[in-house]
């Protein structure tokens, strides 16, 4: 193989990119400056050494000096409140929207009707145990207005029963659209469906 088929076989790995557009992605970096690929090979290549992921939310974030993320150090947050949501694209999109000032756990994923995906359960059980003895009273779902988001919902709420007597458990008011992804919800519509959610 390559170095063009090489690199556009790479690209496809990035979700949403196909072999056409792994190529034309290529042939542009081919076309760019030498001096932007390289400050783009130096970018991914710090990636590593400059962000790392939280142990308490498990979003990833830019390391600080801090062990933790700006979010769950952030001691005016609500305790009271744990958000669950599938991604970080949905954490910053939930923090644009302005409305929500609890705390966030990042389950990493999905649960398909098929059986695939996967969800960090033991860390969310983790989490959960750890939050209600600093007066945790609320987990909401926050979840893709989708099959795959309604499964997961399914999922957790059965995980959460031990739970029942001590959080309540909501989800988003429908501001949302059904078959929407949160990610590119706009800010309004986020605040309606915070303001709106419901007991699960």
């Amino acid at each position: 193989m390559d170095r063009i088929d090489e690199l556009a076989h790479a690209l496809t790995r990035l979700p949403g990119i196909g072999p056409r557009q792994g190529k034309r992605f290529v042939y542009y970096l081919l076309a760019a400056p030498a001096h932007e690929r390289a400050k783009l090979a130096e970018l991914i290549a710090s990636l590593g050494k400059d962000v790392r992921q939280c142990p308490e939310c498990l979003r990833f974030y830019n390391g600080t000096a801090g062990t933790i993320c700006n979010y769950c150090s952030d001691t005016k947050r609500d305790n009271a409140l744990l958000m669950l949501v599938e991604k970080d694209q949905d954490l910053a999109a939930i923090e644009r929207a302005g409305t929500y000032r609890g705390h966030y756990f990042v389950l990493g994923g999905v649960l398909t009707l098929t059986g695939k995906g996967a969800i960090r359960e033991k860390e969310l059980v983790r989490a959960i145990e750890t939050r209600l003895k600093n007066n945790l009273k609320e987990i909401v779902l926050a979840l893709s207005a989708t099959s795959e988001g309604e499964h997961t919902a399914d999922h957790i709420r059965e995980l959460l029963m031990p739970y029942r007597d001590a959080v309540k458990t909501s989800v988003l008011g429908r501001g949302l659209a059904t078959g929407s992804e949160l990610e590119y919800s706009d800010a309004e519509t986020l605040r309606a469906a915070l303001t709106n959610r419901k007991e699960a």
